[in-house]
């Protein structure tokens, strides 16, 4: 049984517009372009059968639900959750950045740079933790749908329309709450993006299946916000990927469909000017990457050995099936603790996690100002790259999807004690609708 969170921010607002800080005031209300915006991302998440629709009761957030329900199957109620309220910035709405860093010159740094331990004063001079808050929010509000929904046997679809930093939250929760993770991701007004909740035993586990998707707002890419950028895309699909083989360091080829998935890829990302390419040394990313090149052929792309798939050693072109008959306790643990597993003759996830990061660091470090980097992996090498930026153990590799040919943009800093941010993952879009329907493998 999974549910399937599909977060959508509300749209541009007349805060959003001038450059202010919004927080829970509702004065805020929502522009044309945001109705715009939430008619397009309406027209995007319409084929998807929503059980419920939850919103935050503010305006601007309200009014963006209400115009994506005019898209959808079945005029579903739209139920008005104060735990979807955003962050309590208490004296701070209705001021622009400049002037909160000129009035709160001691403050100002620690929400940019550490907001969750951020320390505002209400009236009557009460301090209080406003995203620490709006954690225990987002708390109570999970909290509240896993109790309706999990116990059901089918698969709910669930549409949650709210503001930025409260769906931060929702998200960070998910993902077991990474250590200073509120600033490593981003959402754009009217972004799509979306989660997978599982019934595991007596918990539950969760899958990012995309983050900040905004193509459905003739925006392939949200803006760069660092001072270079990283494209991590996932090489096309394999014949193996689509029978569900252990490919691992096989180096089987791309089949049609893969090269077509790359093709899409190049046209989605046509107007990038990338001026550096490195790839895992192996067929199938260095296939895609020359094909995302086929404009830009005079750009070396640098074969790493490093970024190579994990060694699933004599898993390598078995089906789980054939696994699961020899080896049933190992594939077990695998899938439930991947980071105890060192499969037979072949890798540990932690040795792929640090032969990937230390690659993964070496290229960041040789970044210059405006450089727009195209690197091409694999599944596992992919997913413990994000979940290192993100803050989370490699163990949690499940909890990160990435479709073959699907594209993960990374803002990167010179400021070394500012960490990359995740401005979008796993973007699929191009290969078909707003959810990604490419071949998992067999990771």
């Amino acid at each position: 049984m999974t549910i399937r969170l599909v977060l959508v921010r509300h749209g541009l607002s007349s805060f959003n517009a001038e450059g202010m800080i919004q927080g829970r005031t509702d004065d805020s209300l929502l522009t044309d372009t945001g109705y715009e915006q939430a008619t397009k991302a309406g027209k995007a998440v319409s084929k998807i059968n929503f059980d419920s629709i939850y919103s935050s009761p503010l305006v601007r957030a309200a009014e963006t639900a209400k115009t994506i329900r005019k898209s959808l199957k079945k005029d579903t109620d739209i139920i008005f959750d104060k735990n979807l309220l955003e962050v309590d910035l208490s004296e701070w709405s209705g001021l622009k950045n400049d002037e909160i860093k000129n009035k709160f010159p001691e403050n100002y740094p620690i929400w940019k740079n550490d907001p969750e331990n951020l320390i505002l004063k209400r009236s009557g001079n009460k301090s209080y933790k406003p995203i620490q808050e709006l954690f225990d929010q987002a708390n109570n509000f999970i909290e509240e749908i896993l109790k309706i929904f999990l116990k059901k046997e089918e698969e709910v679809n669930i549409l949650l329309v709210g503001h930025n930093a409260i769906l931060r939250c929702l998200i960070l929760l998910l993902l077991e709450r990474p250590k200073q993770g509120f600033r490593k991701i981003r959402l754009e007004n009217a972004s799509i993006s979306i989660l997978n909740i599982s019934r595991h035993n007596n918990s539950f586990k969760t899958q990012i299946e995309c983050l900040n998707q905004t193509s459905h707002l003739n925006k392939n890419i949200p803006n760069k916000i660092g001072d270079s950028r990283i494209f991590l895309i996932r090489h096309g699909e394999t014949n193996w990927n689509k029978e569900g083989r252990f490919q691992g360091q096989i180096d089987i080829p791309l089949n049609d469909n893969g090269k077509d998935q790359a093709k899409k890829t190049f046209e989605y990302l046509k107007n990038i000017s990338f001026n550096k390419a490195f790839s895992s040394s192996m067929q199938r990313p260095y296939e895609t990457a020359q094909i995302i090149l086929q404009n830009n052929k005079k750009l070396m792309i640098k074969k790493l050995d490093s970024l190579i798939e994990i060694s699933h050693g004599l898993w390598e072109g078995k089906l789980e099936t054939e696994i699961k008959e020899k080896w049933p306790s190992l594939l077990k643990n695998w899938h439930e603790k991947p980071q105890e597993v060192i499969m037979p003759e072949g890798e540990s996830i932690k040795d792929v996690s640090e032969r990937s990061i230390e690659a993964f660091n070496k290229i960041c470090l040789s970044q210059k100002d405006n450089d727009l980097t195209l690197l091409v992996a694999h599944d596992a090498v992919n997913k413990t790259l994000i979940c290192e930026i993100l803050g989370i153990s490699c163990s949690n590799i499940w909890m990160i999807k990435q479709g073959n040919g699907g594209i993960t943009v990374i803002d990167i800093f010179n400021d070394s004690s500012k960490a990359p941010v995740i401005s979008a993952l796993n973007i699929t879009t191009h290969l078909g609708g707003i959810i990604d329907s490419t071949a998992s493998g067999a990771l």
